[in-house]
């Protein structure tokens, strides 16, 4: 057996048998595919630790980040113990290879002030009664009452939401389904898209289907179409045109601990496999109220 076969053999398990999520296959796939263009298509048993050591510091030597670094010495090592664990190779060749540390960056996040602005503005556009204008109130009120992932929130099925208990049945990462709860604000711009927003876009398709949220085709909305959203009204009030829905989601983090919410709690919102995940927010909230404390504080 190649090097590229027993690639296709450990992706086919990591989809099939312990179902990670298709985004990380397709970034391992990418990852060990680049290290057979490095290395070769030796044997498995052939690879050893100065192999993996000259392609990790080629990486390194290209720029790339180093969160993408540590995620290809993920896949790799993932590989090898795979290997060893079906007896593919005598002896893993990874267990020398060094993670690089990750650097961890602060999320944007938007003020409570700047986003009641953003959100205002778009829910009085919405009572015009135009389908997208309703479409898009309710989209970002979604996204930052619920906390969710823009995969989430595209994935939602009108039967996905409980509206007499405000709540909504969300897939996670690794296929884990969370229920999530979203205040009053979502709740009527939803109610206004679901009674005259969506019927208007999905009368444009005849395969509508279950999805919530609409495109200006009919079809069920497209991350991208999200990102556009997002950019183009939370990107200028956080000072980056480069801005995703994830701001809105570090947003409702950062504020509902700002707000005096427990961490787990908050985890249990988001769907963070670790506390640790959700501690970076308990960060964000520090800075706030350092820089908050150097323009208020008279001994500052």
């Amino acid at each position: 057996m190649q090097l590229s076969a027993a690639i296709e053999a450990y992706l086919r398990e990591l989809a099939e048998v312990r179902r990670l999520a298709p985004a990380t296959v397709r970034a391992y796939r990418s990852d060990l595919a680049d290290l057979v263009t490095a290395i070769g298509d030796l044997s498995p048993a052939e690879v050893d630790i100065e192999h993996l050591r000259e392609w990790s510091w080629a990486g390194a030597q290209q720029g790339l980040a180093r969160s993408t670094l540590a995620r290809r010495t993920a896949a790799v090592r993932g590989l090898f113990r795979w290997a060893t664990e079906e007896a593919i190779i005598p002896a893993d060749p990874s267990l020398r290879l060094v993670t690089p540390k990750r650097g961890r960056t602060l999320p944007h996040v938007a003020s409570t002030d700047a986003l009641r602005i953003v959100l205002d503005d778009l829910a009085e556009r919405a009572s015009g009664g135009d389908a997208v204008g309703l479409r898009d109130s309710a989209v970002l009120e979604l996204l930052y009452g619920a906390g969710l992932r823009v995969s989430e929130l595209c994935g939602l099925d009108v039967d996905d939401l409980d509206p007499a208990r405000r709540t909504a049945r969300v897939l996670g990462k690794g296929s884990k389904e969370r229920v999530v709860p979203y205040g009053g604000a979502a709740a009527r711009a939803v109610e206004a898209y679901l009674v005259r927003g969506r019927p208007t876009l999905s009368a444009r398709a005849s395969d509508a289907g279950a999805a919530l949220f609409l495109g200006t085709r009919g079809r069920r909305l497209g991350p991208r179409s999200v990102y556009d959203l997002v950019a183009r009204t939370v990107g200028p009030v956080v000072g980056s045109a480069a801005v995703g829905p994830h701001a809105l989601r570090h947003s409702a983090a950062t504020h509902l601990l700002d707000g005096g919410a427990d961490l787990r709690a908050v985890q249990e919102l988001l769907g963070h496999a670790s506390l640790g995940t959700t501690q970076i927010y308990t960060h964000v909230s520090s800075e706030r109220l350092k820089e908050t404390y150097r323009v208020a504080h008279p001994r500052a």
